[in-house]
């Protein structure tokens, strides 16, 4: 052991002093290093927008508006590009609320078209020739009128619809019956007797099934409501179809004034007249209308090959492209398979 007086001037404690103060200025000199390298990362990554799940920055730190932020600066000043989210309609991809119209129906002008066939379709019993006759007396006659019911999609094609012609009605001398997508209701528009057109809306109150008849056939019934939509305060009208079997309807005229409930006016009784549309057949095979669907009556030829429609409406719509009728129908047919 040495001396208590040799210890005392030994130089180990120096030593240790200066390794300890050369230690300390190399881990300064470190740390300011890293410092600088990780202030410089740090720039760069957050020129990236933040997460969705990101919370947003504390108020006091957002950046005066018509600033850039110190990150900004550093991104545009390295070169790394300001990354966006993809816009999808601008790469032809739709938003989320695209493709759908007001009601919430969504779906091409194409479907749209079928689903107004599809609502009209029990309503095709009216196709054909009719004689219309009035319980009400005009100039001490019952009046009498002849009309024909046939599809018409060609004044419209992205609206099809049923359409009436009448030579001498008091009430509806022409009329177009359609239904709407978006309000979901059937709209009708005709024009009665004295020229005024008039215009109406409105739905089943019976709706479409089929009863056996006396004659052991299958018989299609309903009662289709329409009142006016009109401002008019002295007078508005109701129409109402009321099929009471495949040769057979009713239309029934009421009125009112102002607020007051309906009164029923007239009732006009509808015998068919030739081709005879029974319902006794679910599936008409070879028959079934191209375009509606229907009872075909009427045969036509395209390429060789036999198609059936069931109006005249059909006939002209078909005759005018056929080959979109065509490939409708094949389309039809693959959705059901």
């Amino acid at each position: 052991m040495l001396p208590s007086a040799l210890r005392s001037i030994s130089p180990i404690p120096a030593l240790l002093n200066s390794s300890l103060g050369l230690l300390a200025t190399f881990a300064l000199l470190a740390s300011g290093c890293s410092s600088d390298e990780d202030e410089a990362v740090t720039e760069t990554v957050t020129a990236t927008p933040a997460p969705a799940a990101a919370q947003p920055a504390p108020a006091d730190s957002a950046p005066q508006a018509g600033s850039q932020s110190g990150s900004q600066s550093a991104a545009d000043t390295a070169g790394v590009p300001e990354f966006k989210p993809l816009n999808l309609t601008a790469l032809g991809g739709q938003s989320a609320d695209s493709g759908t119209s007001k009601g919430g129906n969504a779906g091409s002008g194409e479907q749209q078209i079928q689903a107004v066939i599809r609502q009209l379709q029990p309503l095709q019993v009216l196709l054909g020739q009719w004689r219309g006759t009035t319980r009400r007396e005009f100039e001490s006659f019952k009046a009498v009128d002849s009309h024909e019911w046939v599809w018409d999609l060609r004044t419209n094609p992205s609206q099809p619809a049923l359409t009436l012609n009448s030579d001498k009605s008091p009430y509806l001398r022409t009329a177009r019956l359609t239904w709407d997508t978006e309000q979901r209701k059937f709209l009708l528009t005709a024009v009665d007797g004295e020229g005024k057109e008039r215009r109406f809306s409105g739905d089943f109150t019976e709706p479409p099934h089929e009863i056996t008849g006396s004659d052991d056939k299958l018989h299609r019934v309903y009662r289709l409501e329409l009142n006016e939509d009109s401002t008019d305060a002295q007078e508005a009208w109701q129409v109402a179809f009321v099929q009471q079997e495949n040769n057979r309807y009713l239309l029934e005229v009421a009125r009112r004034r102002g607020k007051a409930a309906y009164t029923r006016w007239d009732t006009v009784s509808t015998q068919r007249e030739g081709t005879s549309f029974a319902l006794s057949d679910t599936d008409y095979a070879e028959k079934t209308c191209i375009i509606s669907e229907g009872l075909g009556t009427t045969e036509l030829v395209f390429k060789g090959r036999s198609y059936w429609v069931c109006c005249s409406g059909c006939k002209a719509a078909f005759e005018e492209d056929p080959e979109k009728w065509i490939a409708r129908a094949a389309a039809r047919a693959k959705e059901k398979q």
